[in-house]
């Protein structure tokens, strides 16, 4: 275990992929028409919910959602903005997709850096940040009475998890953080937008599976 705190660097990336993770929690909430405190329950799941998994799994306790204040701060923020803007917010239809976009990236290479600060291996960590990046939808999505995203023949889980690869295997080189941490999210980013422009999707099964 790691004798010091995270860098500087992945808090802040940790909070602002809260944020934009806790937007998209927040206009879901709003769609779905729940009240305020509704909005601000599914804006700390979706905010906080993978990373909080994740710092159980790799022995980060207390959690950093329940060790640091500010980690509770920005998604409570971020719901209560949606919740008084949103029918600006509400124009921009494929605005969700884009803030879960970003909360995606950015969740996957911070959760891999993480993990691996704390002892594991290449494959774990970047199973772990994966995990970071789709821990909080799942929830968001399971919450709101919806089928999960990555269970719905999108590309979401895959580019998060080449995401948080390339976020180990760079500093496994050696690589600095501060240029590995953006060309990972970046990868991860780009891939999301662009399967999300494009329609691409993960195989379906065809056909019934009745008999």
């Amino acid at each position: 275990m790691p004798s010091a705190d995270p860098a500087p660097l992945l808090v802040v990336l940790d909070l602002v992929g809260i944020f934009v993770f806790a937007i998209s929690g927040a206009l879901v909430a709003v769609r779905k028409e729940l009240d305020l405190f509704g909005v601000l329950v599914l804006a700390g799941a979706t905010g906080l919910g993978g990373g909080f998994v994740r710092d159980v799994l790799i022995g980060a306790v207390p959690p950093a959602a329940l060790a640091d204040w500010r980690y509770l701060l920005v998604p409570a923020v971020a719901g209560v903005t949606a919740f008084f803007v949103h029918p600006t917010l509400g124009r921009w239809e494929r605005q969700v997709n884009v803030f879960d976009a970003f909360g995606l990236a950015l969740f996957c290479v911070v959760g891999a850096l993480k993990a691996s600060a704390y002892g594991l291996e290449v494959v774990p960590a970047a199973l772990m940040g994966m995990l970071t990046g789709i821990g909080g939808g799942m929830l968001r999505d399971v919450l709101a009475g919806r089928v999960p995203v990555i269970f719905r023949g999108e590309l979401y889980a895959t580019p998060a998890l080449a995401g948080a690869a390339l976020a180990v295997g760079g500093v496994e080189l050696g690589l600095p953080v501060v240029v590995v941490a953006p060309v990972a999210a970046a990868v991860c980013l780009v891939w999301r937008l662009l399967a999300l422009w494009r329609g691409w999707q993960a195989p379906l099964p065809r056909g019934s599976a009745s008999v």
